[in-house]
């Protein structure tokens, strides 16, 4: 674990000096300045007081960079195609578990030709048109700012009913890093 980096970014970043943060927390220049390259391991209350004269919280001390926020930028979304009908996907934001899609779904078109299971699970708000979805024996038709979820271990299918292009925003959660390409 990085803390010292952690800690002297969000110090510069803040543009306070160690010898602030020393007057604040008691502690010594050379100790903080171990700290900071880590040469040295801060005890918890140790970190608690450098948190406080940081003025974030602890655990944000602790993340490692994968885990802090991620920004993906409209331009810079992975646009991609799924299934048979290659429908379009974009690729919103992803955490270690979790993924947002937009995915389009022309008229007629469906997320496969019969239903499909996968590891994971799927909540969908409809942004846009009118589709059907099933799943197992459950079926429904959904429009506009409708949602529905389920868990994606049982086979389910989304199809466009409607004339026009269908937009559905879905989280998909699952217990694999690599699920990427989960629908």
């Amino acid at each position: 674990m990085d803390i010292g980096s952690n800690i002297r970014a969000i110090r510069k970043r803040k543009n306070i000096t160690i010898a602030q943060i020393c007057e604040d927390t008691g502690l010594s220049q050379g100790f903080l300045s171990q700290v900071e390259t880590n040469k040295t391991s801060p005890s918890i209350a140790t970190l608690e007081n450098i948190a406080e004269a940081l003025k974030v919280p602890l655990a944000y001390l602790l993340l490692k960079k994968e885990e802090r926020m991620q920004i993906v930028r409209r331009d810079e979304r992975k646009m991609t195609t799924s299934g048979t009908e290659h429908l379009k996907v974009e690729h919103l934001s992803s955490s270690k578990n979790m993924r947002m899609r937009i995915v389009e779904i022309p008229p007629g078109a469906s997320t496969g030709k019969a239903p499909h299971a996968h590891e994971g699970e799927e909540i969908h708000l409809v942004i846009r048109g009118k589709i059907y979805a099933e799943q197992g024996e459950d079926s429904a038709e959904f429009g506009e700012g409708d949602s529905f979820s389920w868990n994606a271990c049982t086979p389910h299918l989304v199809k466009n009913i409607g004339n026009d292009l269908a937009v559905i925003l879905i989280s998909v959660y699952s217990e694999t890093e690599d699920a990427s390409d989960l629908l």
